[in-house]
């Protein structure tokens, strides 16, 4: 007669195979999330700056996009200081 030995429970490292690469897909697009939030916000922001900086470097003349740049931060925190709920979610996007 031979005997059987009974299975044992899976141990808990064969339980939680990838467990860590879920977590991991989970906080990158947590961050790709919030990094589309922040460049939907300060997009042209950063766009008039990186102008502002080449136009600097290459020796010309960088006060309008400096000044657009200014313009478009201030309407960047105008725009994150209102209240989003929504009945106005859709309400002054471009």
């Amino acid at each position: 007669m031979t005997s059987r030995r009974p299975s044992l429970p899976p141990s808990p490292r064969q339980r939680c195979t990838g467990q860590g690469m879920t977590e991991y897909v989970i906080i990158v697009a947590l961050v790709a999330v919030a990094a589309i939030g922040i460049y939907t916000l300060f997009g042209q922001t950063l766009r008039n700056q990186t102008a502002g900086l080449a136009l600097e470097v290459s020796g010309q003349d960088a006060g309008n996009a400096i000044g657009a740049a200014q313009n478009n931060a201030i309407t960047a925190d105008t725009r994150a200081n209102q209240r989003r709920g929504l009945d106005n979610y859709n309400g002054g996007n471009r």
